[in-house]
């Protein structure tokens, strides 16, 4: 194993839950579920183990006039405001995810869900998750984190925010009418809700000066953006970027593609776009943006800088950063892509991806990625786009690391069940058992919490690295740091040593022969493994 990386050790569910701390005390649970918040009062339900409050409103209903406006404050309510059950999920297309399978068309979806471990005294450190989606769907409801909220001893809240056009539709017309600019609604909802939780989460057990957000894929897309966001500073203490880029969409760029949706939808040319928008059918906006989608994107005051720029440039707000990545990311979309559809990449297709993805250095591409190299095409593509994407990634660890504590990992755990949506496709399609997934694109999320009602069928040793994962997870948002008394140590990244975690599960029974110390991982190092001398010699 290089210098580069070190390998997860193991840990017992019994050490992994002893990372709680000392505020994190299991007892009885509580004789009353119901919280005083700003909006009015709740009831929440308490299971086994922890509490939960669910759709609970953390900002108004963005519909009608106040659709595509910055979020507002809900409605306060009298008497008892029931929260034993989800908000409605933000609009999205139907997808391949358990539970979406019906286009959704709910635009009052702006609500949060809390849970809180039994027998806290207070005080707990708060993990705030954003969920991924690719900005166009999912929603907190999909998490289910009560594992990790008892491991951790932690208070966790999941949101829902607006996605598609809905979230991030960028119009000269929509600038003109706030400060905030336009484009960035549904980030804006995420910051709505921190002021939410620095509000009111000490009454269910959290530390409204603990607060980590955490995010993954368009999740952590979304953490960088609050990070290098003026308006977001002291709204949060600590972040984690899981599988997340840095980078927003141009304004050029926003523009062009919010002008192909209104021609989309039919409001070009009319006398006034906005009410025209305005008066659109949900349905209407969620078909439109299959055809001609938007993203986040730079503008206002909120968001002045692209992250991407930001951050090297130390213009962002500065707390501990543990950020990282799964070993073969794009396998993942390779195979919705592509092979999930039917038709697999050829090789002729797969030289004019290069080409059209890489423009003169292509030949270079094509000369380091071999398709003769590959078992298919299609295992080509997903190297690329692996090695170039983790280039950018590594990149960002050394441009947070020159000004804040950062933590860096790899996910390395390839024989791992998939992710729900993917190990479910894998009972009922060859093509997806036969695909060679590794560890791809959300794998790394069912060792935190159980996703979309389900409950992967990990083994001993996958359960171990979970327990693991949950406490290091858990002791930096307890304290900016990952490591903890019974935990393998994770040292800070720098550029210098270029060091950083590679969690894998390592079989430690005794018919294997390997004592604990063998569990490490037989590697080249995360540049090495990446090529990222390659990637970063490109254009020069």
């Amino acid at each position: 194993m290089s210098a580069g990386l070190v390998c997860l050790g193991l840990v017992s569910p019994v050490v992994a839950q002893s990372q709680s701390g000392p505020t994190a005390q299991r007892s009885a649970a509580p004789t009353s579920t119901v919280v005083k918040t700003t909006g009015g009062k709740v009831r929440g339900r308490s299971l086994t183990g922890y509490d939960a409050w669910l759709g609970i409103p953390y900002a108004a209903d963005p519909t009608g006039a106040d659709r595509w406006t910055a979020p507002r404050a809900a409605a306060a309510w009298t008497g008892v405001r029931d929260a034993t059950g989800f908000g409605d999920r933000c609009a999205q297309a139907s997808g391949w995810d358990p539970g979406y399978e019906r286009t959704t068309l709910t635009e009052d979806c702006l609500s949060l869900n809390v849970y809180t471990p039994h027998g806290t005294r207070g005080g707990l450190p708060v993990v705030v998750w954003i969920h991924g989606g690719g900005f166009t769907g999912g929603a907190g409801q999909d998490t289910d984190p009560r594992k990790f909220a008892q491991q951790a001893g932690a208070v966790v809240v999941t949101v829902n925010y607006r996605l598609g056009a809905l979230g991030y539709l960028n119009l000269p017309e929509l600038a003109k009418e706030s400060a905030n600019g336009a484009g960035n609604y549904g980030l804006l909802d995420q910051q709505a809700a921190l002021r939410w939780v620095r509000s009111n989460v000490a009454g269910f057990g959290g530390n409204a000066d603990d607060v980590t957000i955490a995010g993954q894929s368009a999740g952590g897309t979304s953490v960088c953006a609050q990070l290098a966001s003026p308006t977001a500073k002291g709204l949060f203490d600590r972040a984690i970027i899981m599988s997340g880029s840095c980078a927003l969409t141009s304004v050029t760029a926003a523009r062009t593609a919010s002008e192909a949706f209104v021609r989309q939808i039919g409001c070009a040319g009319a006398a006034g776009v906005l009410a025209c928008l305005r008066g659109k059918s949900t349905a209407d906006i969620v078909a439109a943006q299959q055809k001609a989608g938007v993203r986040p994107s730079v503008g206002g005051a909120a968001f002045p800088a692209d992250p991407a720029t930001a951050v090297p440039a130390g213009k962002f707000n500065r707390v501990p950063v543990m950020l990282g990545q799964v070993t073969n990311e794009r396998a993942l979309f390779t195979f919705q892509n592509y092979d999930y559809a039917g038709k697999p990449l050829t090789a002729a297709q797969y030289e004019a991806l290069v080409a059209s993805s890489y423009g003169a250095d292509a030949g270079k591409v094509l000369a380091e990625y071999p398709v003769a190299d590959y078992a298919t095409p299609g295992q080509a593509w997903t190297a690329v786009q692996n090695d170039d994407t983790a280039t950018v990634r590594r990149t960002l660890m050394g441009s947070l690391s020159r000004y804040v504590p950062t933590y860096s990992y790899e996910f390395a755990e390839n024989d791992t069940p998939q992710f729900a949506s993917i190990y479910l496709l894998q009972q009922k399609s060859d093509t997806a058992r036969a695909f060679p997934f590794g560890a791809t694109h959300v794998d790394d999320l069912g060792y935190l919490w159980d996703y979309l009602g389900q409950t992967l069928p990990y083994d001993d040793d996958e359960l171990e690295l979970s327990n693991q994962m949950i406490a290091y997870w858990g002791t930096f948002a307890a304290t900016g740091d990952p490591n903890g008394p019974h935990t393998p140590r994770w040292p800070a990244y720098g550029t210098r040593t270029d060091t950083m975690m590679r969690l894998v599960a390592c079989d430690t029974s005794p018919a294997s022969g390997a004592p604990p110390a063998a569990c490490s991982a037989a590697g080249t190092g995360f540049a090495a493994e990446h090529r990222t001398a390659f990637w970063e010699g490109l254009g020069a």
